[in-house]
């Protein structure tokens, strides 16, 4: 779930311009489907935060296709697991795109 200052920007930015499809559930719920996820956990000594990551094959292409859309994109950092940059929604709120350079747990599931 994302809590956002500006809702109606960021639902607009999910589904125009990240190609997000929705459902509107009433009450103000608009709820997105999202491809195939996976959900990591790692140690940590606070518990109250969480960071949300898109997952995608190519991240350049993925940087190239949002830039002709006016979204810009933070400088490619490289992690141990993956090249990641990160966006900012309307609403403030900041998602990342990583390419994982680890196997997919995907790859189990779809198979």
């Amino acid at each position: 779930m994302v809590y956002s200052k500006d809702a109606t920007a960021d639902r607009a930015f999910l589904r125009d311009i990240l190609g997000f499809s929705s459902v509107d559930a009433g009450h103000g719920w608009l709820i997105f489907a999202l491809p195939p996820a996976e959900i990591a956990v790692h140690p940590a000594e606070d518990n109250d935060r969480h960071e949300l990551y898109f997952m995608c094959d190519d991240l350049r292409a993925e940087i190239s296709t949002l830039g002709e859309k006016g979204v810009r994109c933070s400088e490619v950092q490289e992690a141990r697991w993956g090249s990641v940059t990160k966006i900012r929604l309307p609403g403030g709120s900041e998602v990342g795109l990583y390419q994982p350079k680890h196997p997919s747990a995907l790859a189990r599931t779809l198979n």
